[in-house]
């Protein structure tokens, strides 16, 4: 008789993406998606298809018109896709809707970046943090998980199994995020406790921000030797990292890496980072690393600046460091050969102002301007705060 083989290897997800035009969106939905295909790629996924529609507001029972659904239904059906991925977050009504109208997997932005997160949390704050929001974002879905039961029509014990199995499954989910919870409280007060003694150590501390992927990671060990990944991926890292770093003027501070903030950020994640974002808020400076050879680079810093308000932390002292110089590009499409071309390319005759330094961390260009700027921020002498310059991002990058 002969023996059927079958293949271990996991198998990797086609996904069909799916993104809404409408009012509100800091990034075009072009980009928008263009970021959600780095996501799902992240994420394992291959990216086999894409649509958008124009919508004034979500339709309330599937998100997207009836048209648009079939015709997501015939483009997964042919392209092969076993996963449509929606580029906003999803009720879980319209989950359930889209699912039995698909006949695939269907899962959201939201689920898209908790995923990410679970497999970039290494220390046990972050796995916390991160099963924190999975159980929080899980919970109102789980009436979906028992759907089979709905469907056995005329079976005898089954309909009050289901309504018991989804009320059990209810307890035990609401008992793990209390005692997630808990254990992030401890969390919490020992990082109060930490702060404490380095407010009495006298330590300034200076906290890296900026959108995923803007290069806060490798301008950290650019400036402090750090063993901290870098990768060009979005949410490389998501641990914190803090390290010391000393200035020109001999003065020694604590540099802090923070997880890289992204549009559509999903509230319960923010929520669950509650510990470790309250770093902010005990900073003395945030610099804010942007990526400026990105097309996008005005909106993800208006991101970065309406989650940073959303956290209360908007009025904190800040420097902005725009990285990546080295990639800009001048109007006939040539890449820049040095700092000072990059320089003149943004800033033509006049000077940057105070609270702006160029910058490229591969190739360590303005490190030094960068170090006596935290210099003076920390010392008073840079008064601004908080906000993007927009001259600075008005050209073609």
């Amino acid at each position: 008789m002969a023996k059927t083989s079958y293949s271990t290897a996991p198998v990797i997800d086609r996904a069909y993406l799916v993104a809404a035009d409408t009012r509100g969106s800091l990034l075009p939905v072009a980009e928008s998606l263009t970021e959600l295909a780095e996501l799902a790629r992240t994420a394992g996924a291959e990216v086999v298809g894409s649509t958008t529609q124009r919508l004034d507001h979500p339709v309330a029972a599937t998100y997207i018109g009836s048209g648009k659904v079939h015709e997501v239904t015939e483009a997964s059906k042919e392209l092969g896709a076993n996963v449509v991925i929606f580029d906003d977050e999803l009720a879980p009504s319209q989950q359930r809707n889209l699912e039995k109208a698909l006949g695939v997997k269907v899962i959201d932005r939201t689920a898209l970046i908790l995923d990410i997160f679970a497999t970039r949390a290494h220390t046990r704050e972050g796995r916390l943090q991160v099963s924190l929001a999975q159980m929080q974002y899980l919970l109102p879905r789980l009436a979906g998980q028992w759907s089979h039961l709905e469907r056995m029509e005329g079976a005898i014990g089954t309909r009050g199994p289901g309504e018991t199995q989804i009320e059990t499954d209810r307890r035990l989910i609401r008992s793990r995020i209390s005692k997630i919870k808990r254990d992030l409280e401890e969390v919490r007060t020992q990082r109060a406790l930490y702060r404490r003694r380095r407010e009495r150590s006298g330590v300034p501390v200076v906290a890296l921000v900026g959108y995923t992927n803007a290069g806060k990671s490798t301008l950290m060990r650019a400036l402090s030797g750090a063993d901290v990944l870098a990768e060009d991926k979005l949410f490389a890292t998501l641990d914190p990292v803090t390290r010391r770093l000393r200035l020109p003027t001999g003065e020694v501070v604590l540099l802090t890496d923070t997880v890289g903030f992204i549009q559509k950020l999903p509230t319960d994640l923010v929520a669950a980072f509650r510990a470790t974002l309250e770093e902010l808020a005990e900073a003395d400076l945030l610099l804010h690393v942007i990526d400026i050879s990105h097309t996008s680079a005005f909106e993800q810093t208006q991101a970065v600046d309406s989650t940073l308000a959303d956290l209360g932390v908007g009025d904190r002292p800040r420097l902005l460091a725009l990285n990546k110089v080295d990639l800009l590009r001048d109007a006939e499409g040539q890449q820049v050969a040095d700092y000072d071309e990059a320089r003149a390319l943004i800033h033509g005759a006049g000077a940057p102002p105070p609270n702006v330094v160029l910058v490229s961390a591969s190739r360590r260009w303005g490190l030094e301007m960068l170090l006596s700027r935290i210099a003076e921020a920390l010392d008073g002498a840079i008064e601004e705060t908080g906000g993007a310059v927009a001259g600075l991002f008005t050209r073609d990058v």
